[in-house]
């Protein structure tokens, strides 16, 4: 009998063991370059629990963007989202809520009936809105990825890998910066972000906890240090306190390889006053929607096209030229630095509308 309860303990760690490696993986993504610095098992098939919650507040900012949404509009709470298993904000059906509100409880809190009612409100029901979310990726290049719920909560065919979570990241980052800070909020209604490392590491200032079981404890977070910003993903993490104190080991290994001094060499200017507004502690991290982006055109065929699409989209900028190669043919890629915010986006729907092989990466200060 005791050999065999011992041999069955020791069948149950393995498997343990195996399950949590099954559902590790984690990126670091250098935010002002695109240069993946850490990378493991990053194109493995996941499940993204909350994580799902940011293209859920992605597509959300688009209608707010687009103005078929409002902050201030009140959505009403449909009988399905007032029935969604916790974890959840606990609205009854019928009752309205503004825009706003149902933002912040998804960001800071991870409600999952507040993340329904926005899908239901865009898309009509759920399953629609998860198929607009679907389509999302798919523009985001996030190729394998699907979604088929809004919240995250548990659904076999719902999976993602590291790197498209850190493209998701990096599009909020881009194209929603002014929204970002809801990422960042360290409170709902009194109670904490669920995204610890907000409250414990200054660096850090903004994105998403998420878990299922089958999932494992994933996180994704951007930090900036010396107004350099990184996007770092882990997924499947075995604890919360474990997947956290793995990330604060990532985050700084990220700033390292990124040629960024430790937090106890940065400028004191910076930490000195505690007290300061959030704009201040955090330096350009909350100012950057007002110094200058870049884009990145990728995928040219040769240099003299590359030149001339980079003439034709910003003829007062002068294009940085570099290449690499796709299956072993050359191709040529081009920076366009010192745009405004508004010129680097529109310069980027030129190049999504052309409907060519090009690339266009748009680049935040």
């Amino acid at each position: 009998m005791l050999r065999f309860l011992f041999i069955f303990a020791v069948s149950l760690m393995v498997s343990t063991a195996a399950l949590a490696e099954n559902r590790y993986a984690s990126i670091i993504v250098d935010a002002d370059t695109l240069e993946v610095v850490h990378a493991r098992q990053i194109d493995s098939p996941r499940y993204p629990a909350s994580l799902t919650k940011v293209m859920t507040l992605h597509l959300v900012f688009d209608a707010l963007d687009a103005g078929t949404l409002t902050l201030s509009e009140k959505v009403k709470v449909s009988r399905n989202a007032a029935r969604t298993p916790p974890v959840r904000r606990g609205w009854k059906t019928g009752q309205t809520v503004t825009v706003r509100e149902l933002i912040q409880s998804v960001a800071v809190r991870s409600h999952n009936d507040s993340a329904v009612v926005l899908a239901e409100r865009l898309g009509g029901t759920e399953d629609r809105f998860a198929e607009m979310m679907t389509d999302k990726a798919r523009a985001l290049g996030m190729q394998r990825t699907v979604f088929k719920t809004a919240n995250g909560l548990p659904h076999p065919d719902q999976k993602t890998t590291a790197r498209d979570m850190a493209k998701l990241a990096n599009s909020i980052l881009t194209t929603h910066f002014d929204r970002y800070h809801y990422f960042g909020q360290k409170t709902y209604r009194g109670q904490k972000n669920t995204n610890a490392l907000l409250h414990s590491m200054p660096e850090v200032d903004g994105f998403k906890t998420g878990y299922t079981n089958a999932s494992g404890y994933n996180l994704m977070v951007s930090a900036v240090r010396d107004k350099r910003r990184q996007i770092a993903v882990v997924l499947g993490g075995a604890s919360g306190k474990s997947r956290n104190t793995h990330m604060r080991d990532l985050v700084e290994r990220g700033f390292d390889v990124m040629g960024v001094v430790p937090r106890s060499e940065t400028p004191a200017l910076i930490l000195a006053n505690t007290n300061a507004p959030t704009a201040v502690l955090r330096g350009a991290s909350m100012r950057r929607e007002t110094k200058p982006w870049s884009i990145q055109l990728r995928n040219l065929p040769s240099e003299p096209y590359a030149l001339s699409a980079a003439s034709s989209l910003a003829p007062q900028v002068e294009p940085k030229l570099s290449s690499g190669f796709i299956k072993g043919a050359p191709v040529f890629h081009v920076k366009l630095a010192g745009l405004s915010v508004a010129d680097a986006k529109a310069a980027c729907a030129k190049v999504l509308a052309a409907q060519t092989q090009t690339k266009c990466w748009l680049i935040a200060p």
